[in-house]
């Protein structure tokens, strides 16, 4: 775990006991901040690209393109859920869902979960990595109560898979969304790019952590 999400600082032995623990329980983090590079540089290591072990990864996305990696590693199966998430021009359109809601959108993520679930007998802790990118689309096109339903129940059934699930939110850590979705996470991750050096900060929800700024 921390060989893939690097070592923050701060208070180490509290920072890597609390890492520990969230790898076999399951986990959820917020990625926010700016810098596309940043933001594809953690999840690269989030989605378990570094580990030799097999992984189930799902991704959930606008932009097939942003998953040109989706397949790298030889021990992963990769399931990618699109959706329409660009600002309908019409109001009266409800888009793919047909219903106005993001309902279709969860049993999606929620059936390829269980379908990697019902493939591994049971998955092992961290095996599943879930990646979604990103939740600026759907709170554009979406009643804000409909998108604090989708990510409650995502978050929901990765935690009772013992996954690692990560939602990329790229705007300030004070944006209005941040406070309205941070309880529903683990960890807020922020993330930043300064002289081309990627970094990030970790922002522990059950303890009064905050990391120190390093390199991811």
């Amino acid at each position: 775990m921390q060989r893939e999400l690097g070592d923050p600082g701060g208070d180490r032995a509290t920072f890597a006991q609390t890492l520990n623990t969230l790898k076999h329980t399951g986990s959820n983090l917020l990625l926010v901040g700016s810098g596309a590079g940043a933001h594809d540089a953690a999840c690269r290591r989030l989605r378990g690209e570094s580990g030799h072990d097999s992984r189930y990864r799902v991704f959930v996305t606008d932009d097939v393109n942003c998953c040109r990696h989706a397949h790298d590693g030889e021990n992963a199966t990769t399931a990618i859920v699109e959706y329409s998430g660009s600002p309908s021009s019409d109001p009266g359109d409800d888009g793919a869902d047909g219903d106005g809601s993001l309902g279709h959108l969860v049993a999606d993520v929620i059936d390829s979960i269980d379908e990697f679930d019902d493939d591994a007998d049971g998955l092992e802790p961290s095996e599943l990595r879930v990646c979604i990118d990103s939740l600026v689309p759907l709170l554009h096109r979406y009643d804000t109560e409909d998108v604090f339903r989708f990510v409650h129940v995502t978050t929901a059934r990765v935690e009772q898979a013992r996954g690692m699930g990560h939602y990329h939110l790229p705007v300030s850590r004070d944006h209005d969304a941040v406070t309205l979705l941070e309880p529903m996470f683990d960890a807020v991750v922020e993330l930043r790019t300064r002289e081309n050096v990627h970094e990030q900060q970790w922002h522990l929800r059950d303890r009064t952590t905050t990391t120190d700024w390093v390199q991811l």
